[in-house]
C-alpha cells in the first residue's frame, strides 16, 4: 500500500479520464458527470502529471487515447467494475442486516412448516426481522400479496401468472378412523369408504374443495355428517368415534392416540409452494428468507415418527 500512497490520485481524476475516453471529448464528459469542462482538463492534466505519461492527445475534434492511455483505460475499467462489486456487496449486508419479512399463511403450514424454516432462517440471520399473518385459507395469503401486505405467502400450487411460486411439499391426504374401527387394511375402497360417516372441513375451505371434485371425478357424491373450520377438531370428533376423517397429512401431524390412519381409494394430494408477486422489487432480505425455503427437505417437516403412511 505504501508505494502507492505518494500518488496522490483521487478517484474523480478517475472518472474523469473514463467519462472523456469513452465520449471523446471533455465537454460532453464534463454534462455526463455534471461539472465544468475546465475542471474536467485540470483533473486529466493532474493525473498526467501524476502518472508522468501522456494518456490522451487533445485536438479540435476531441480527445484521442495514447497507446499507453488505451492499456492504463482497461485496467480502470477492472477497478471500477471491483468498485461496484464492492458497492454491491456492502448493500447487500445492509439488507440483511436490518431488513424486514413479511410472511402470509394458511393455518396448518404455519403450524408445522414455518416453525422448521424460522428456526434454521433466525439461525443464519438473526438481525432480520419477520412478522407472520396466519389466514384461514390460501385465496387470503394470495389476496395479501396482491394488496401489497405481505412478501412471501404460503399457498397451493398451480396458481395465477402474476405470482412466482416455488414448490416447498407434496402433502397427500389421508383418511383417519376412530380407536374403534374393525378397519385393519391399509387402504380403503370406494364403498367402505362411502359408507362411514365422514367429518369435514367446513365448505369454504379449499381441503373440503379438493376431496368434494375428488369424489365428484370418481363418480360419487361428498355427504359430509359434521363439517368444522378447525382440524384440532376433527381430529377429537374421529377420536371420540363420531365418524371418520380426509385431511391433508400436514393437518394430520400431531394425532390423538388411538386413531388408525388408512390410505384413501386413490391417490389425492396438494402441492404446497411459497409465492411472491413475479416481477416485484424485493429486497435482499426476501430473498434470503426464499433460500432458505428451497434448502429444506420434506423430512425436516415430517420426521420418520411421524410419516403415518
Amino acid at each position: 500500500m505504501n508505494k502507492y500512497s505518494h500518488l496522490g490520485i483521487k478517484l474523480s481524476q478517475l472518472r474523469a479520464f473514463l467519462a472523456v475516453a469513452e465520449y471523446g471529448n471533455f465537454g460532453e464528459a464534463a454534462i455526463q458527470l455534471g461539472l465544468t469542462q475546465p475542471s474536467i482538463s485540470h483533473a486529466i492534466a493532474t493525473l498526467e502529471e501524476v502518472l508522468g505519461v501522456v494518456l490522451l492527445i487533445r485536438g479540435r475534434h476531441g480527445a484521442k487515447l495514447t497507446p499507453v492511455g488505451e492499456k492504463i483505460l482497461i485496467h480502470l475499467q477492472e477497478i471500477f467494475r471491483s468498485l461496484d462489486a464492492v458497492i454491491e456487496e456492502a448493500n447487500l449486508h445492509k439488507g440483511l442486516e436490518g431488513g424486514k419479512v413479511r410472511i402470509a399463511t394458511f393455518r396448518s403450514a404455519a403450524a408445522y412448516l414455518l416453525p422448521s424454516i424460522m428456526a434454521r432462517f433466525r439461525k443464519h440471520f438473526p438481525a432480520i426481522d419477520i412478522t407472520i399473518t396466519e389466514y384461514y385459507d390460501y385465496t387470503l395469503v394470495e389476496q395479501s400479496l396482491r394488496e401489497g401486505k405481505a412478501d412471501i405467502g404460503f399457498t397451493f400450487l398451480p396458481t395465477s401468472e402474476e405470482l412466482e411460486t416455488v414448490e416447498v411439499l407434496r402433502d397427500k391426504y389421508l383418511i383417519l378412523l376412530p380407536p374403534n374401527s374393525d378397519y385393519t387394511g391399509k387402504k380403503l375402497s370406494w364403498q367402505e369408504l362411502t359408507s362411514l360417516p365422514l367429518i369435514t372441513f367446513s365448505s369454504d375451505n379449499s381441503c373440503f374443495l379438493n376431496i368434494y371434485n375428488f369424489f365428484l371425478q370418481a363418480g360419487y357424491s361428498l355427504k359430509p355428517r359434521y363439517q368444522f373450520r378447525e382440524s384440532s377438531t376433527i381430529l377429537n370428533m374421529v377420536a371420540q368415534g363420531l365418524g371418520v376423517a380426509i385431511v391433508p397429512q400436514l393437518a394430520a401431524t400431531s394425532i390423538p392416540e388411538g386413531i388408525k390412519v388408512c390410505q384413501l381409494p386413490e391417490p389425492l394430494e396438494r402441492v404446497i409452494g411459497v409465492a411472491i408477486v413475479a416481477d416485484s422489487l424485493q429486497s435482499p432480505a426476501v430473498f434470503a428468507c426464499l433460500d432458505v425455503i428451497k434448502q429444506m427437505k420434506p423430512l425436516e417437516f415430517f420426521p420418520k415418527s411421524k410419516i403415518l403412511v
